[in-house]
């Protein structure tokens, strides 16, 4: 399909940029490569864009897009109605914005059956030009003549005349602006309880009265408001200055001061009513909902990368566990890799209260399976769980982690889950679950529904194919700034790996399954369906340990295997002695390996990958205590100061987990002593930090607590 107007251009304008490096973006992206190949083996190509601005150019592709198709829409129907002037298909096809071109379309998109139709029909649009033209003269003799078939006499005729005006009002491109722009301003959102639904809403009675200016209504306000309105609690709208909108409108309309321009007058404030402001009240609403949309979803996004790159604990020997109450915990024995060795129930707690037994066992498990760290989930039971397992003499030094395991039941009942443990029930996988996740929170959460992990602000109100797109993409990026062991990986981990998708992800698997560990990258073109272009996407990311080319287990791309070779021939040594070798990588003239195939860009990549060759970007994992004795919200009192760990991250705060079972609120406010615009400004998730509790409503469950309080 060809467009009416130029791509690179359009992109410019909306998020800057060179124009080369833009088209030689569009041309790999059209070419199926995917962001994190681009951002990482394409630098000479684009300039050196990261991942978040070739998302922005991407995105604003797409826009390019959909507005060329809507424009050939456009002018086909309008083609159709044989109304098509050379002048408006210019207008149309040269159009920049969505909105325009949907303006532009107005007048002649299909209708329903309106006032203004049915006046036409009755043979009343001359007398509607006529009025509009503003001339002197008695509107009755003028209407007179009107008067036949449908139309009884002339309060009939001017009715009509007046119902055409309003919808040529409610349709004119300079109306609908002056409008949007005093929208924009000086529009308020207003939400109101709907009669008798009082008891029902009560979670939404901050609103049951509420009128803010639209422009400073932030997303996580709006976005409640929308769901009280949703669930039939709330009457949502726009309100405007009435007065001043019509002195607007008038200006554009009423040229005289007659008895037509009077009728014009009565047209434009009835049309203002009935057509206008409703079109750009829905415009308005819609466009606000989407940029709430847009900010919770960038918040929900943010938050994902933070919790899939939190630091690992790497490949050792974890005893997870899963807590509980009447069921017991339940526990698992895992090995380096993460497979199940052992699992058993113990009853510490009551009404069981079998702690001595459950002592025996424990100790026991950690002696023979050879435990190098314990994973306690967080939910039910699990401070008494901690406490129970840090008050145990193990005879070996033992690091004890709390494990937030948040979405382990989803993958507990999931498919994935029942594919990879199908002979045991969901509690043991849900325990396997929280030991895998501190081995590599990466590895595991990616088996997960990104939503039922716990860390979005909304997500349910929010556009769901915008967040899954987001999301999606940004398990891609963090899987592939890790990179993975192909032969351990698994394929649900593999599947997220840029080029190779589930299909490929299988077909690996099976190639492991069948042909033993693959040996190389060169290897892996002999996996079922891995062409050249899928090889050129994955093989960067892919690691193979132990292979006969020590590059196999490093970032640097086999399509520039050569460049280390001639440095390693220059410098006399073979590649496996300058891998590693800071001193020699220092030394390295980058200048001097620049070719027509490699630019400096790509150079330096190389040579710092040299410098540290697999190395995880992730930090490694750390011990935390929540404070003894504060296992429940009854315990907490104002003016407590306890340690405490970072949950979750929205717009308006911070919650943080102080180890009662109910996370606090950090509000914004009370985060920092000096103004930050969003909390991931100076926090992130699984940040360790020091709270004041400020606030405690036990009915409510609420806990308020404060940083900026702390006293150091």
């Amino acid at each position: 399909m060809g467009y009416y107007i130029e791509p690179v251009e359009f992109i410019r304008k909306k998020c800057g940029g060179d124009n080369q490096f833009i088209r030689n973006l569009l041309t790999l992206l059209d070419e199926g490569a995917t962001i994190p190949f681009i951002a990482r083996y394409r630098k000479e190509k684009t300039g050196g864009m990261d991942e978040v601005r070739i998302g922005e150019i991407r995105a604003g592709y797409a826009q390019f897009q959909e507005l060329e198709k809507r424009k050939f829409s456009i002018l086909d129907c309008i083609r159709e109605q044989g109304k098509l002037t050379a002048e408006l298909e210019q207008q149309i096809s040269l159009c920049t914005e969505l909105r325009v071109l949907e303006d532009l379309y107005l007048p002649f998109k299909p209708k329903k059956q309106t006032r203004a139709t049915k006046a036409k029909v009755r043979g009343l649009e001359p007398l509607a030009a006529i009025l509009m033209s503003q001339g002197s003269g008695d509107i009755v003799v003028k209407a007179t003549r009107f008067v036949r078939g449908e139309v009884e006499n002339e309060d009939e005729a001017l009715q009509g005349a007046r119902d055409i005006i309003a919808e040529w009002v409610s349709e004119n491109e300079a109306a609908r602006n002056s409008l949007r722009r005093l929208v924009e301003k000086e529009a308020f959102i207003c939400a109101k309880v709907v009669k008798g639904k009082e008891d029902e809403g009560k979670k939404y009675s901050d609103y049951f009265n509420y009128r803010e200016l639209l422009k400073r209504c932030p997303s996580h306000r709006m976005l409640a408001i929308r769901r009280g309105e949703a669930e039939g609690i709330l009457r949502v709208g726009l309100e405007v200055e009435e007065k001043q909108v019509l002195e607007n409108l008038e200006r554009i309309f009423v040229k005289k001061d007659n008895e037509s321009a009077m009728q014009v007058r009565m047209a434009v404030k009835d049309s203002f009513r009935r057509l206008l402001f409703p079109s750009i009240e829905i415009e308005y609403m819609a466009l606000s909902k989407q940029k709430a949309d847009d900010e919770a979803i960038c918040v929900f996004a943010e938050n994902l990368r933070q919790l899939l790159l939190a630091p690992p604990l790497g490949n050792k020997r974890v005893l997870g566990i899963d807590p509980g109450f009447r069921t017991g915990c339940k526990v698992v024995c895992l090995d380096e890799t993460g497979k199940l060795l052992h699992n058993e129930n113990i009853y510490p707690h009551p009404p069981q209260q079998e702690s001595k037994q459950a002592a025996v066992k424990l100790v026991h498990m950690v002696e023979m399976y050879d435990i190098q760290a314990i994973a306690i989930g967080n939910g039910t039971a699990g401070r008494e769980t901690e406490t129970f397992v840090q008050n145990l003499r193990f005879g070996r030094k033992l690091q004890v982690f709390v494990v937030n395991e948040n979405g382990a039941s989803v993958y507990s009942a999931s498919k994935i889950a029942r594919e990879e443990f199908p002979e045991y029930d969901i509690t043991v996988r849900g325990a396997v679950s929280i030991g895998r996740r501190l081995m590599d929170p990466l590895a595991e959460l990616v088996k997960i529904e990104p939503k039922s992990i716990g860390v979005g602000q909304y997500q349910h109100d929010v556009d769901q194919r915008k967040l899954k797109e987001s999301l999606d993409c940004v398990v891609e990026s963090c899987v592939n700034k890790v990179g993975v062991n192909v032969n351990t990986a698994g394929k649900y981990l593999l599947m997220h790996i840029s080029g190779l998708g589930p299909a490929l992800a299988e077909n690996i698997e099976e190639y492991i399954r069948e042909h033993g560990a693959i040996r190389s990258r060169e290897e892996l073109k002999k996996v079922k369906r891995m062409g050249a272009k899928a090889f050129e996407q994955c093989a960067g990311f892919l690691r193979i340990e132990n292979s006969g080319n020590p590059l196999d287990n490093s970032s640097v791309h086999p399509e520039s295997y050569y460049v280390v070779e001639h440095i390693a021939r220059d410098m006399n040594i073979g590649v496996k002695d300058l891998i590693g070798n800071e001193h020699l990588c220092a030394q390295i003239e980058l200048q001097k390996y620049v070719d027509e195939k490699t630019g400096l860009l790509t150079v330096q990549d190389i040579v710092q990958e040299l410098k540290k060759p697999g190395r995880d970007p992730r930090t490694v994992a750390k011990v935390f205590s929540f404070a003894e004795g504060i296992t429940k919200i009854e315990d907490l009192q104002e003016g407590m100061v306890l340690p405490g760990v970072v949950t979750n991250l929205t717009n308006f705060g911070a919650f943080v987990d102080v180890g009662v079972h109910q996370d606090g609120l950090v509000h914004i406010s009370e985060i920092a002593d000096h103004y930050i615009s969003t909390p991931t400004e100076v926090l992130f998730l699984h940040q360790h930090v020091t709270v004041k509790v400020i606030q405690v409503d036990k009915e409510r469950k609420r806990i308020g607590l404060s940083i900026k309080q702390v006293v150091v």
